[in-house]
């Protein structure tokens, strides 16, 4: 606490301690020297105190110039300039620039003798430094008088600039520096809400953005995120996901309370400023057990330099730590990186929209990545992250917002898996993975890709979730459960997407009980997960708890309405969970593997059997003479029209109605609605939006035939009571010559 008291004397403010370093402010140069050369000399006595060979010695640079304070970091020019004007100081030397020289009394009793002209990095103009020493025989001058209060609080201070005197101290011996750090207040490991891992574990939160530029929030984001993943990659580490820490993002939080929540030993915090083409990052280490800092440091580059910047990070978190490394690990993180920063920018761009999980941010972050791969085609990231918002898009029956069917999303996510596995990261891995489990189920093959994914990255959630879903098609639900589980470890934080994926694992596993309990917390944290509902009105009829099952089958029927979605019966759920996505509509990811028993449940449940509309439906033979010149289905109660019939009905103003997306974006006859049968987006509510029950309608076939038979058969049970099924559907349309309207 030496030097803080004698700042203080000297009317000087400590600003910032970083590791080895100290910063402090003063309104005159003559109060910075005097305070500087003070120090020394209670140095030099304090020295002479100790036993042993280690001497703790202290350099000092001061500059006058710009200091800007935010979120409690310090940066500002007059700040680097000091940093780089105390590395020409000699061990217990000081040296200023020559604005302090200038500034100095020519009545105080110092020594300055210049340096010459000296260039720094980070300034165009050489500046000439003094070393500063005091006249032998002469005492320090006492502190001046001053009118400024004595106290500072950081609270409540806004980002702001001001020219001050600088004075930046660096301590060679860090451990002597250790009273001055400010104590942060320790974590109890008994109140952790999480054992500790075995391995040291580590929460990385959110970087400041301290750029003046407030749209460079999603730089900030990424290079908070890019060094998490480095992180993650090193087995010797346990690292907590990126989802949880940023839950504490732009949020005045402890470290204690981030280590207690998360149940980490450690906890690192920042800032990143970006101003053109320089980057900035301020980093520091906590032990959150014992509230001490292990160390903090600043690194200064360029664009060009923010892989090595990074790297240096991880270095420093290695070493603190004493991570033993792989010879792989050892080898850095530039592989699957680019070399372009332009493209770099972009990718941040696109990561940004991509983990804001919208149809509408998915197709801002199509563009960012398409941008980025054509400044640079061999980033296996970027095609990485383009397949995983391909295939996300058509899992999650987005598609057709992005202008694509569901054939076409698939395609474009194999098209661009195969560019990343050149060169594969464990997002290309877990694409893999999810692909061979849920299109046209390859278990051994979606186990071995979420197991790469894993070995490369063994603290990312995502690879123990891609398992889970392969293990749950290689019907082996009781290690499912165990990787949900892992998942849920790595980030505390988790979605109630998480708790619906261990309640389908634990109701494939007949861990009933459990499984009621895991879906049910589910449904209070998401009201609308249907399928969570779904699966736990199954779970109730394998427990017999019939008036429980009752109540959640009510929920999931005024749920499923308020979505657009029709009717739950045993083969709707049957259609939409576990179909193979070979008939064009979505596949809701894994359970395949638990078909039966979630079939089972629901017949337990109450559930009926069947569609609603299955018995007004008869299939028949088709004519192969003409295609979709007759009728594949005869549809009781409603009209089987021609395609001549369709267009007088079309003339008059009859509402078309098409049941098949992707004939919708080739084409449709003019006016027609779309309505998606296979994902229940054909419904009475959407019907009721276009024609009342005395209304005439027509209901498009032809590529999906059963659809519109099933879509028409539904209408005339929902009491709709003019309803022709037109099997032709577009292509007779198109073959009669008749005009077809397509999608911008």
């Amino acid at each position: 606490m030496i030097f803080g008291k004698v700042i203080t004397q000297y009317h000087g403010y400590v600003r910032e301690l970083r590791g080895d370093a100290l910063l402090a402010e003063f309104e005159r140069a003559s109060d910075a020297v005097s305070a500087a050369l003070a120090f020394q000399i209670e140095q030099r006595e304090y020295n002479h105190q100790l036993e042993g060979s280690i001497r703790p010695e202290v350099r000092i640079g001061i500059a006058m110039g710009e200091v800007v304070v935010a979120d409690d970091t310090v940066t500002g020019g007059g700040v680097v300039l000091a940093q780089r004007v105390e590395r020409l100081a000699e061990p217990n030397g000081l040296c200023v620039t020559a604005a302090i020289h200038e500034a100095l009394p020519k009545r105080m009793p110092f020594i300055q003798a210049s340096l010459g002209e000296q260039e720094f990095k980070g300034f165009d103009e050489q500046v000439r430094v003094y070393r500063v020493a005091l006249k032998p025989g002469e005492s320090i001058p006492p502190p001046g008088q001053t009118d400024k209060p004595q106290t500072f609080s950081w609270t409540g201070i806004p980002a702001l600039g001001a020219v001050a005197i600088v004075l930046v101290a660096v301590i060679i011996g860090a451990v002597w520096l250790q009273p001055w750090v400010p104590m942060e207040e320790p974590a109890s490991v008994e109140n952790m809400a999480l054992p500790l891992p075995d391995k040291p574990s580590i929460a990385v939160l959110p970087f400041n953005n301290m750029s003046d530029d407030v749209q460079q929030e999603y730089f900030v984001d990424g290079m908070t995120e890019d060094l998490i993943t480095d992180l993650s990659k090193l087995s010797g580490l346990f690292v907590i996901a990126r989802n949880s820490v940023f839950t504490y993002k732009d949020k005045p939080v402890k470290v204690r309370q981030v280590a207690e929540e998360l149940g980490v030993r450690y906890v690192m915090e920042g800032s990143v400023r970006r101003v053109g083409n320089q980057v900035r990052i301020n980093a520091q280490l906590i032990d959150a057990t014992t509230g001490g800092h292990l160390w903090a440091e600043r690194y200064d580059g360029s664009l060009d330099d923010v892989f090595a910047l990074q790297d240096q990070v991880t270095g420093k978190i290695v070493s603190a730590l004493q991570v033993e490394l792989t010879p792989e690990e050892a080898k850095g993180t530039q592989g699957i990186k680019t070399r372009n920063t332009e493209a770099y920018d972009e990718y941040l761009k696109g990561q940004e929209q991509f983990h804001q999980g919208t149809p509408q941010n998915y197709a801002e972050s199509i563009n960012h990545f398409e941008r980025t791969i054509r400044l640079d085609p061999d980033f296996g990231q970027a095609h990485a992250s383009l397949a995983a918002v391909y295939w996300n898009s058509a899992t999650k029956g987005w598609s057709l917002k992005l202008g694509l069917t569901y054939d076409d999303a698939a395609s474009l996510a194999k098209d661009h898996l195969d560019q990343a596995m050149r060169n594969p990261s464990p997002l290309a891995h877990q694409v893999a993975s999810e692909r061979a489990a849920d299109f046209r189920p390859k278990a051994d093959e979606a186990l071995a890709e979420a197991e790469m994914a894993i070995a490369l990255d063994a603290n990312d959630p995502a690879g123990y979730l891609a398992m889970a879903n392969a293990l749950i098609e290689a019907n082996r639900p009781k290690e499912a459960v165990e990787s949900i589980q892992h998942a849920m470890r790595l980030n505390p934080h988790y979605p109630a997407s998480y708790l619906t994926r261990l309640g389908k694992a634990q109701m494939a596993d007949r861990q009933f009980e459990m499984a009621a309990a895991t879906l049910e917390s589910a449904i209070t944290r998401n009201p609308q997960d249907d399928w969570a509902m779904v699966f736990l009105a199954a779970v109730y009829g394998h427990l017999d708890q019939k008036e429980k099952a009752d109540a959640i089958l009510k929920n999931v029927g005024e749920l499923r309405a308020s979505l657009g979605k029709g009717s739950l019966t045993w083969e709707s759920v049957d259609v939409e969970l576990f179909r193979s996505r070979g008939f064009g509509g979505v596949r809701f990811t894994g359970m395949r593997g638990g078909r039966d028993i979630v079939r089972d449940g629901l017949l337990k449940a109450g559930v009926e059997r069947g569609f609603e509309w299955i018995p007004l439906v008869t299939t028949v033979e088709a004519s192969s003479s003409v295609a979709g010149s007759e009728a594949e289905y005869q549809v009781e109660g409603a009209t089987t029209i021609s395609v001549e019939a369709a267009k007088e009905l079309h003339a008059r103003g009859v509402p078309f109605v098409e049941t098949a997306p992707r004939v919708w974006l080739r084409g449709h006859v003019p006016g027609a609605h779309l309505m998606d049968w296979f994902t229940g987006e054909f419904n009475k509510q959407r019907l009721s939006q276009v024609i009342d029950n005395s209304g005439e309608v027509v209901i498009s076939g032809w590529y999906f035939q059963r659809h519109a038979a099933s879509a028409s058969a539904a209408a005339v049970s929902w009491g709709f009571k003019n309803v022709y099924y037109f099997p032709a559907g577009l292509r007779g349309w198109q073959r009669a010559g008749y005009p077809v309207e397509k999608e911008n």
